[in-house]
């Protein structure tokens, strides 16, 4: 077949290509470095990469593959990681100049199942500086003149730029979803828990979430497999049966989805395209979606939001504070700062209005509904790079751990992507996938 364009291929295309023999991870692998070589001067979503290791990765790979061995679903594909997780192999900076060179001894977990399948690792992605607000380098390739979002830029940016078909990231308020959306590709929060955050930079134990990039759902329902499962190491996941999410995402739903469209609040800050968009949407959608009020208890989640990150921040920072107070940005010392004035009361306070929200809004999916429609951000990519945007329709969803996932299916007027985000019951991940799934499809045929 056709070698030049191996990059633009799918993961799952890509690993059953490699898993039949017809192309090797090798011809895949130097197909996306050259891919980077192309575009990545003009991206920048790269933090780290030996084209070099690379090689002898999806070598190594495909002598595996050869010689008879097992083979994983992601065998010889090559994943890009943000660098905020742990590489035995790569530096691990987390967008700072204070860890430049800090190379840790393990990986992460998520590191180490991606290479227990096969994975190629390829590099380090671009973070903003200790995955909060102040911008990296990357640019949206869409418009280099528009921001990428954040705090997951260089990840976004690499799978939608075609440079690598997979991509890990973070969420701590809306670091995937949003640069998703902005960049114009598939982006997935699963449920709080779900997936290991061992050995990835903790921010907010009640609020970090593993996030993951593709260009397809099928690609994010792939990986996502790999990924969920029990680790003793991180508290807040969970023994539970394997849960085939290729399959189910792949599946017709057994009855037409319903969909509940909420404003939230932030709704008064989107931008006439995004509202043109979503009416388009809901015109299309008829009997199938109805809006929905957020109900008065969870109108103060935003609040609530800021204290659990401020003071959790604030914790898990503090040596760096401490040492380092001097090389943090202005907006990150703003954060620490503020969670170290936070009131144990206020904390405690937040913190218990998480389970009452959660509890109705399951009562929401239990009643009627698949998932809940909203956009991933209040416009397109805003220009201007110094700035990552605006998170605020992601922030309930995180605080709530429930899962999300932003689609590139509008487009502004000047030609940007607008994210369409959905959102599901907690620990419904694999039948919010299913029902993104029919949604993408329905919209691509109209």
């Amino acid at each position: 077949m056709e070698l030049t364009n191996l990059h633009s291929l799918s993961a799952a295309e890509a690993a059953g290509l490699i898993r039949d023999g017809v192309i090797s991870s090798a011809q895949l692998v130097e197909s996306c470095l050259a891919r980077i070589r192309e575009v990545e001067p003009g991206v920048q979503a790269w933090a780290f990469l030996d084209p070099d290791y690379a090689l002898a990765q999806a070598r190594a790979a495909d002598e595996r593959r050869l010689t008879g061995q097992p083979i994983g679903a992601l065998h010889g594909v090559p994943v890009a990681i943000k660098d905020i997780f742990d590489t035995a192999d790569f530096p691990t900076e987390y967008g700072s100049p204070i860890y430049a060179g800090h190379t840790p001894s393990r990986d992460a977990t998520v590191v180490a199942l991606l290479r227990a399948a096969g994975a190629v690792i390829l590099g380090k992605t671009v973070t903003t500086e200790f995955a909060y607000f102040s911008p990296g380098k990357t640019r949206n390739p869409q418009n280099p003149e528009h921001t990428p979002g954040g705090s997951s830029s260089g990840s976004a940016a690499a799978v939608a730029a075609e440079m690598v078909p997979l991509a890990i990231g973070s969420q701590t308020n809306g670091s995937t979803i949003r640069p998703a959306a902005y960049c114009g590709v598939v982006g997935f929060k699963p449920t709080h828990g779900l997936i290991s955050r061992y050995r990835a930079l903790a921010l907010s134990r009640s609020l970090d979430h593993v996030g993951l990039f593709a260009r397809s759902i099928g690609d994010i329902a792939l990986i996502t497999e790999r990924l969920v499962g029990y680790d003793e190491n991180d508290p807040d996941t969970k023994p539970r049966a394997p849960i085939p999410f290729s399959q189910i995402a792949a599946e017709e739903p057994p009855l037409t989805p319903m969909f509940a469209f909420i404003k939230t609040p932030v709704w008064a800050r989107t931008d006439e395209d995004t509202k043109l968009g979503f009416a388009e949407i809901i015109e299309q959608l008829g009997s199938q979606v109805e809006e929905v009020e957020l109900f008065p208890s969870a109108e103060k989640a935003w609040e609530w939001h800021q204290t659990i990150m401020s003071a959790e921040m604030a914790s898990n920072l503090e040596r760096i504070w401490q040492r380092s107070v001097g090389g943090l940005s202005e907006q990150l010392r703003w954060q620490i700062e503020s969670g170290r004035k936070a009131l144990a009361i206020d904390y405690q306070r937040a913190l218990t209005q998480i389970t009452p929200m959660q509890e109705s809004f399951l009562e929401l999916f239990e009643q009627r509904y698949d998932a809940i429609l909203t956009p991933a951000a209040p416009s397109a990519a805003p220009k201007g790079i110094s700035s990552t945007g605006d998170p605020g329709f992601c922030t309930l969803w995180t605080l709530c751990g429930m899962p999300s996932v932003s689609l590139p299916l509008l487009e502004s007027s000047d030609g940007l992507p607008i994210g369409v985000q959905l959102v599901g019951a907690r620990n419904g991940d694999a039948k919010l996938l299913r029902t993104a799934r029919w949604l993408a499809a329905k919209m691509a045929a109209t």
